[in-house]
């Protein structure tokens, strides 16, 4: 199309013909939302104005095929608007397609994919690079892990379709971590309350072995349709994880029950526990948060809360037969001993260095390379105070006598020595919340939960913004503070622990 534009330039006047550039017409848009439960795909949307018919396919696991026929979606409305819910015949499915015809002639076609949780720590392509021994382990376990998912969706689909659900209903939730004390005598795991206990965490036992966290053993067994964790609004976090003493303080009251009552149930829902830790453990020795995985840093070697440490416990006392694990047999000693030693190493291998010297640990690890990763924004990566405090005092209690452990123990020793921190006062800021305030007059010593990895100097992480601060006080002044950034736990580490490891260590040579 031509426009005729008339003009002057230096006082003659001249005519210029521009030609308009055609704008290609809008295409058709077809608006398409799917949702899903344990029963039913939920498709609706709206067709483009012009369509005389709308068609849809389907599958339910794989990829969807060329050849799969369309069927007709049946329309309503001068908007074209549709709706249509796809019974699922198992848990899962893997693609819907819909497209708006006119005539034989495609105008416009959308899909949606079953939104898989895709990790972002053990990632195909860092699986290729790896040695070819090393990739079939990590290949085959993150195929178990895949497989160890989609049996508990299809678990609990199953019950729910069987009930008429269209979701499971939550578990009872509980605040407390589960915990039942080391020095509990033996008679209380035959008494009463031991055995309510012992059913509850039996009944919520996951398909693949382990428990979630916070959840309310006591208040009433799991029935069919009820989920194993209390998350409402996403059931599957933390389905199966040694967080917060999860899994492996049920494994620990199972083995108490067992040894007191000779219950059968509680030596089996044990058994599957303890199967569950070792199918769990990563080719490399260490474990994962959660399990069957959840993408992110659940993904990561988990030291943080000593998830990873309360894992090797349990291992450690079977290896050793002691209580309440005197009912292992060799076979299962032996499995448990070479866990623990690759549990061991892994910790070797993840010791950070800081400008070439051996130092201590970040609270969780990348699964591939150890390299210190980032939890939630006010868990950096980082060298930690807390945690590797818990972790030397276990090595220094209940590993191996070995130099090996011997060359873990002393450079973190060494570190904890010189990241003290002195003249502060602990007190309470005008919003009532703890703080940490300058006092050069304070006895008070303390350690940072958090130090750079560059400086080795205390941070102090924004639980909001982020940011790394350089003391607790402008931390607080800008961020929610419900979150410990300052530990005393190497105090007594350095005071009672050190001269009795050192006492051991020596007799034992």
């Amino acid at each position: 199309m031509f426009s005729v534009y008339r003009a002057a330039f230096l006082g003659f006047p001249f005519t210029i013909n521009l030609v308009e550039a055609q704008q290609p017409a809008p295409k058709p848009q077809l608006e398409l939302r799917v949702q899903h439960d344990y029963l039913a795909l939920h498709v609706n949307g709206k067709a483009p104005a012009g369509t005389t018919a709308v068609e849809y396919r389907f599958v339910d696991a794989g990829e969807i095929s060329k050849d799969a026929p369309w069927k007709p979606l049946a329309t309503s409305g001068q908007d074209l608007s549709f709706k249509l819910d796809i019974p699922l015949p198992t848990s899962r499915w893997s693609e819907v397609q819909v497209r708006a015809m006119k005539g034989t002639e495609v105008l416009v076609s959308r899909e949606s994919h079953w939104p898989e949780d895709k990790l972002k720590l053990l990632t195909p392509d860092r699986i290729q690079r790896l040695p070819d021994n090393q990739k079939r382990e990590w290949e085959a376990y993150l195929s178990r892990s895949k497989l160890r998912s989609e049996s508990e969706y299809d678990f609990i689909a199953a019950e729910c379709r069987k009930a008429g659900l269209a979701a499971s209903a939550p578990a009872p939730a509980s605040k407390a971590e589960l915990e039942v004390d080391s020095d509990t005598p033996p008679e209380w795991f035959a008494g009463e309350n031991a055995q309510k206990l012992a059913s509850g965490i039996i009944s919520y036992q996951t398909p693949t072995g382990g428990w979630s966290k916070a959840v309310d053993f006591t208040q009433q067994p799991r029935i069919p349709d009820m989920h194993w964790t209390s998350n409402e609004g996403n059931p599957w976090h933390y389905c199966g994880t040694i967080d917060n003493r999860a899994t492996t303080e049920p494994i620990k009251i199972l083995a108490g029950v067992y040894s007191a009552t000779k219950r059968e149930d509680a030596l089996a829902a044990l058994k599957r526990g303890l199967d569950y830790l070792f199918e769990a453990q990563y080719p490399n020795g260490g474990w994962p948060q959660n399990y069957p995985l959840e993408s992110g840093y659940h993904e990561a070697i988990t030291l943080n809360d000593n998830a990873m440490v309360h894992v090797l416990e349990i291992l450690l006392a079977i290896a050793d037969k002691k209580p309440p694990f005197v009912f292992a047999d060799d076979a299962l000693s032996a499995k448990a001993k070479a866990s623990f030693e690759r549990g061991i190493a892994c910790l070797a291998g993840m010791q950070l260095k800081l400008d070439g010297k051996l130092t201590v640990w970040c609270a969780q690890h990348d699964p591939i390379d150890f390299s210190p990763v980032q939890a939630r924004t006010k868990e950096p990566p980082s060298l930690s105070g807390a945690e590797s405090a818990e972790l030397v005092k276990f090595l220094m209690r209940k590993a191996p006598l070995s130099e090996q452990t011997k060359a873990m123990i002393e450079p973190a020793i060494a570190w904890f020595e010189q990241h003290r921190l002195t003249g502060l006062r602990k007190t309470k800021n005008s919003l009532g919340r703890t703080d940490y305030v300058v006092d050069s007059g304070s006895s008070e010593i303390y350690w940072a939960r958090f130090y750079d990895l560059k400086t080795g100097k205390a941070i102090f992480p924004g639980a909001e913004d982020g940011i790394n601060y350089a003391t607790h006080s402008e931390m607080a002044a800008k961020n929610k503070v419900a979150y410990d950034f300052m530990t005393t736990k190497p105090r007594d580490l350095l005071a009672k622990e050190v001269d009795r490891w050192k006492k051991r260590f020596e007799k034992n040579r």
